[in-house]
């Protein structure tokens, strides 16, 4: 019944563009030197998505926390994660396409740590930003793109060191099927 609903399909249709809008955005700005402007940019871009299509996760990780408590059901994460990930992929084609080289595109593990290390900041950074979108989305106000995006940025400047601050797998997991690039890809 629930694949027959055009509120399910629209859900589905508003997860894959915003996951292609977002990991866009963020892999055009990786294409500049330094961490600040693909965190700045993916605040910037999430803060905007869920002010104008209405709250996508746009994000595997905050689906599967939406999963476990049970505010959504397992055929609309599945159907999401599904969107999420074929976003961020042909995302990640333009963008490689798109820019001269692929070396900003892939979340690598940094010379800085470890993939240990890396691990724990980008769990860091991923709790803060669930955490920060159930809040939001709790008081429903009219902040929480403000909110989001903020987390977004914070997460992305304070794992970015480590581990590419990346939070979202499926923003690591397009360009590495497009690149082939695996390296330590299970930290992201």
């Amino acid at each position: 019944q629930e694949l027959r609903s055009g509120r399910f399909w629209r859900g589905v249709l508003a997860e894959l563009a915003a996951t292609l809008i977002f990991v866009g955005v963020v892999l055009g700005a990786s294409a500049a030197p330094g961490p600040l402007a693909p965190a700045l940019a993916g605040g910037l871009v999430a803060g905007g998505l869920v002010c104008s299509l209405g709250w996508p996760q746009a994000n595997p990780a905050l689906t599967l926390a939406l999963l476990c408590t049970r505010k959504l059901s397992a055929l609309r994460g599945a159907a999401g994660v599904l969107a999420q990930c074929t976003g961020a992929t042909l995302a990640s084609a333009a963008a490689s396409a798109a820019l001269p080289d692929d070396t900003g595109l892939v979340t690598r593990v940094s010379a800085v740590g470890t993939a240990g290390a890396a691990l724990a900041w980008e769990t860091f950074a991923t709790f803060q930003l669930a955490l920060a979108a159930f809040a939001a989305a709790e008081r429903a106000a009219p902040q929480a793109g403000l909110a989001l995006g903020s987390a977004v940025a914070a997460g992305a400047l304070a794992a970015g060191p480590f581990s590419g601050g990346s939070m979202n797998p499926a923003r690591s997991l397009g360009p590495a099927i497009v690149t082939g690039v695996w390296d330590d890809h299970w930290v992201s």
